[in-house]
């Protein structure tokens, strides 16, 4: 059941299956009650300029932190104590600080438990001295910068202390003699990920149709985060910036009970409906 709501009128809060709603996510976060949130994956604007339908990402700097300050202490509030916010936050070649802005700024409520790599594209050598690349990034026309292929995932907690499954997006060991060598295999041919998540886009024909938004992160991405938490204890989703809903995609994926996103273009909340719907 997918739900659009808008907040005129709105009387007190009740979960549905997938809960959207045409707001602004401070106003509406507001108003969910204290520690009813599992997980909050999100990426919220960037402010560097990026042309979304209904907000500018244009603010000053100070204004921009300010208004971060806000919606985060928000997610904090509505977050369980066991509970974990995932946040993607990318940044300019020439303004490389903001992500680690953003760490700053929530060091007073948030402990910042893991930092995740988001690889989005990777060239390597293989073992026969082929040079191979994979994935895709925006090319800049640059003398100064190097070419932005990857985005941090911040995994903040309210403790530090919140344990996960991390063999949930586990992957297979390469040398399987490591299996019987190490005792916390357990004999299962599975490992740690770690902190560095190779996760291209997908190739798409038009963005006007099949990725109508100026920013999003891939569907899996989501799916990784809500996985790695633990899907035992999940029973909440929440992201407060919506858009064209991979998260809500990503929770509908993964089984999760509940999800509640809001959004301010109603646009980008009509698709993320198409999608889940």
């Amino acid at each position: 059941m997918v739900r659009i709501k808008d907040p005129v009128g709105q009387e007190l809060f009740s979960f549905f299956s997938h809960d959207l709603r045409l707001e602004d996510c401070i106003a509406g976060m507001s108003r969910l009650p204290d520690t009813c949130v599992d997980v909050t994956v999100t990426s919220p604007p960037y402010n560097l300029g990026i042309k979304y339908g209904k907000y500018s990402d244009s603010e000053a700097r100070e204004a921009y932190l300010e208004w971060s300050r806000t919606w985060t202490a928000e997610v904090h509030r509505i977050l369980k104590t066991s509970g974990s916010l995932f946040l993607n936050v990318g940044s300019a070649p020439s303004r490389p600080m903001l992500p680690h802005e953003l760490v700053i700024l929530l060091r007073p409520t948030f402990v910042l438990q893991n930092v995740i790599h988001w690889i989005k594209a990777i060239t390597m050598e293989d073992r026969d001295g082929e040079v191979r690349s994979y994935g895709h990034f925006k090319p800049i026309s640059s003398t100064r910068f190097l070419n932005d292929a990857h985005e941090y995932v911040f995994h903040f907690t309210k403790s530090g202390r919140v344990e996960l499954d991390r063999l949930a997006i586990g992957v297979p060991y390469q040398d399987k003699s490591n299996i019987a060598r190490w005792s916390h295999t357990r004999g299962s041919d599975l490992r740690c990920r770690g902190n560095t998540w190779f996760i291209p886009y997908e190739t798409i024909q038009s963005r006007a149709k099949e990725r109508p938004h100026p920013a999003t992160f891939p569907v899996r991405l989501a799916e990784w985060c809500i996985k790695l938490h633990g899907l035992s204890r999940v029973q909440t989703v929440l992201d407060p910036f919506l858009g064209i809903g991979n998260s809500a995609v990503a929770a509908q994926r993964c089984g999760v009970k509940h999800f509640i996103g809001f959004e301010i273009d109603e646009n980008y909340l009509r698709e993320a409906s198409r999608r889940i719907g």
